[in-house]
């Protein structure tokens, strides 16, 4: 029976069922949202009114706040027994570039009032920097090397102190994440490009996870794994980029992308794809599936882009 101190404790019967907040209702954020319907009552956080009627047609009770602006978070606070929080840091100049405000303003809001019995945060396996291609467990060191990873950096460390206030935090570590129908979500357009990828002494590991799979972790999430734990969320691909990308060409029947030095590529290819040509690494995805329980649907990126090749939207892995 729930104590008074509980989520659920000392409500009248209609307010008992489980509520969970999701922070973050983008393409994941729906998916998993879809797989709750029904189950729980479901709650969203937007800074747009003008998705409040989307929201509620996909079964979310929409609430208007803004995760740049902390006083109106504070109407969060009591509201959910589970949060789902997938929003990405905001990009920050000078001097606090590292720092991920909007996790520690849902963080100070969540402790108002009762605290929610469990979070689950959406992190990114870029915390760990450059691994060299080892195969790497979640004990490993993090030592993230852009800005976007120190403040996902940041963020674990925000949640981990709500986690020592009570809550039963678990932090996924996601890599490249694709579905057939995720915007940018194939290699199609880099392929039509003709967009170069680096020669094999100079390639790197990537690490990959449908779409469809990481909602269901985000869902399992919620309600297993110990507190206070990090997972790795992905498949059990072991590939390097170029090799992925010409797998990607040789299921849509394209021409694969021509390979380059990285002496080249430093000179042709755009900052942001070059930051994921500096890291190689490979994650052990153990913890997953023994204590998530999550068996994954797609299990392999070659299983997975062999179902989206045939699709007629032309649109699936990237």
């Amino acid at each position: 029976m729930p104590s008074i101190n509980s989520p659920l404790g000392a409500r009248p019967a209609r307010f008992r069922r489980e509520r969970v907040l999701v922070v973050g209702c983008g393409d994941v954020g729906l998916r998993a949202a879809r797989l709750l319907r029904g189950r729980v009552r479901l709650v969203a956080l937007t800074s747009s009114p003008e998705r409040v009627p989307a929201l509620r047609q996909a079964g979310l009770t929409p609430v208007v706040a803004d995760l740049d602006a902390p006083a109106s978070l504070r109407r969060l606070s009591g509201l959910a027994t589970r949060v789902l929080h997938l929003a990405p840091p905001a990009r920050v100049e000078g001097a606090r570039w590292w720092r991920d405000a909007r996790t520690l303003g849902l963080a100070r809001a969540l402790r108002l009032r009762t605290l929610p019995a469990a979070l689950v945060y959406a992190s990114t396996s870029g915390v760990y920097g450059d691994c060299g291609g080892a195969r790497i467990t979640e004990t490993r060191a993090l030592r993230p090397d852009t800005p976007r990873a120190h403040r996902r950096v940041d963020a674990e460390r925000t949640v981990r102190w709500l986690g020592r206030a009570g809550i039963a935090v678990r932090i996924l570590r996601i890599p490249g994440i694709y579905a057939p129908d995720r915007e940018g979500g194939t290699p199609r357009e880099r392929l039509k490009k003709g967009t170069p990828v680096l020669r094999a002494e100079d390639d790197v590991y990537t690490n990959h996870i449908h779409a469809d799979d990481l909602a269901r972790a985000c869902v399992a999430a919620l309600w297993r794994g110990g507190p206070q734990r990090a997972f790795h969320v992905s498949d059990d691909s072991e590939l390097k980029m170029g090799d992925y990308v010409d797998l990607a060409a040789d299921l849509y029947g394209v021409a694969r992308p021509p390979r380059i030095a990285r002496d080249a590529a430093q000179a042709q290819l755009p900052l942001s794809l070059l930051s994921f040509m500096g890291e190689s690494r490979r994650l052990d995805n153990t913890r997953m599936k023994r204590e998530l329980r999550l068996r994954l649907r797609h299990p392999t990126v070659a299983a997975g882009l062999s179902a989206l090749a045939p699709s007629p939207s032309g649109r699936g892995l990237g």
